[in-house]
C-alpha cells in the first residue's frame, strides 16, 4: 500500500545536510471539500498544507503554525495550520474577479506571515514578500533570513495528492567532523530533477533511491499527518460574547438568529435568542450545541 499522510524525516549523516518528504491523500482531501476555487487555486492551498507540516517539523513548539498569504493577486486569502502533532487544515479564497484556472500573478505583490502560536511562549511571527506564484521560492527566503541555513522546497498538488520535499543544511554544530563542503551543491542538483509524477506516486524509499542512489542517506519512520478542525461551539461562543450585547440583538432582530459557518471544514452553528441570552449571562452555561454537519 502506497504511503499517505505522512511526514518522512531523512538525513545525509556524512554530508550535514537533512530533509523531509511529505505526502498527504486523504488529509487533502478532507481539507479542500470544504474548499471553493478552481483547480489552480486549490492545489496553492495543497502546497500549503504541505509546507505548513514540513515547516512544523522544523521548529520545536507546542502548539499551532499558521502560514497565511496576504496579496494583491488572484487569491484573496490562503491559510494553512498544523499543530506540534501535526494536525492541519486551511483554507483559500480568491477573488471574484479571478480568471479560472489561472497560473500567473496568483499571489501578486504582498506577504507571506508565519505564526508560530505555543502554549509556553509569546507568539512568533516572521513575514517575508510574497514571491507572485511560487510559494515555495517565498518560504525558501523565510528561511534564508530567519536561520541563514541554505534550505530549498518543492511543493506539488493535483486533484489526490498533495506532496513535498525539503532539504536544508545542519547548523555548523550538528554537522560531522570532517565537512563535504561541496555536498549542498550536489545534493541540490540532484534534488531538483525531482518531478511532480516522481513525488505524488513514489514513496519516500523509492524517491530517496530514484534521486541519491549514490549517497547514503538515513530515512526515518513515518509520522501520521491528519486533518482535523479545532473550531467547537465554546470556541464561537466566546467569539460572540465578545461582540456584546447591543450587536448580537440587533442580527437577531434581522435575522431570528445567529447562524455561524466553520470556513476550515464547513460545520454549521446556530444560535437563537435564548442561546445567546445564556452566552451574555456571566459565566453562563449555553443549551447543548444543535451543530449540523
Amino acid at each position: 500500500m502506497k504511503e499517505q499522510d505522512v511526514l518522512r524525516r531523512f538525513l545525509f549523516e556524512e554530508l550535514g545536510i537533512r530533509g523531509e518528504w511529505v505526502k498527504l491523500t486523504q488529509s487533502w482531501q478532507q481539507a479542500k471539500s470544504h474548499q471553493q476555487g478552481d483547480e489552480a487555486i486549490q492545489q496553492q492551498l495543497g502546497q500549503a498544507l504541505v509546507a505548513v507540516v514540513m515547516l512544523s517539523a522544523t521548529i520545536k513548539f507546542k502548539g499551532s503554525m499558521i502560514l497565511q498569504t496576504q496579496g494583491d493577486g488572484h487569491i484573496q486569502t490562503l491559510v494553512a495550520q498544523s499543530t506540534e502533532d501535526k494536525k492541519i487544515r486551511g483554507l483559500v479564497r480568491a477573488r471574484e474577479n479571478a480568471p479560472p484556472n489561472a497560473q500567473d500573478n496568483l499571489f501578486g505583490q504582498g506577504q507571506l506571515v508565519l505564526t508560530v502560536t505555543s502554549d509556553n511562549n509569546q507568539p512568533y511571527q516572521g513575514i517575508v514578500p510574497l514571491q507572485t506564484s511560487n510559494l515555495a521560492a517565498s518560504l525558501e527566503m523565510y528561511f534564508a533570513q530567519s536561520e541563514q541555513l541554505k534550505t530549498r522546497l518543492w511543493l506539488f498538488a493535483n486533484e489526490t495528492d498533495a506532496a513535498g520535499l525539503f532539504i536544508q543544511e545542519l547548523p555548523e554544530h550538528d554537522r560531522a567532523a570532517v565537512y563535504d563542503h561541496d555536498a549542498w551543491d550536489r545534493i541540490e542538483i540532484l534534488a531538483n530533477t525531482i518531478t511532480s509524477q516522481e513525488i505524488l506516486d513514489l514513496d519516500a524509499e523509492d524517491l530517496l533511491l530514484r534521486l541519491f542512489h549514490e549517497e547514503h542517506v538515513r530515512l526515518f519512520d513515518a509520522e501520521p499527518v491528519e486533518f482535523y478542525c479545532s473550531c467547537s461551539r465554546q470556541v464561537i461562543e466566546k467569539t460572540l460574547r465578545a461582540m456584546g450585547r447591543a450587536e448580537l440583538e440587533d442580527i437577531l432582530q434581522e435575522q431570528e438568529t445567529i447562524k455561524v459557518d466553520c470556513e476550515f471544514c464547513g460545520k454549521h452553528y446556530s444560535f437563537d435568542q435564548v442561546d445567546v441570552e445564556a452566552i451574555l449571562v456571566p459565566d453562563g452555561v449555553s443549551t447543548p450545541s444543535n451543530t449540523r454537519h
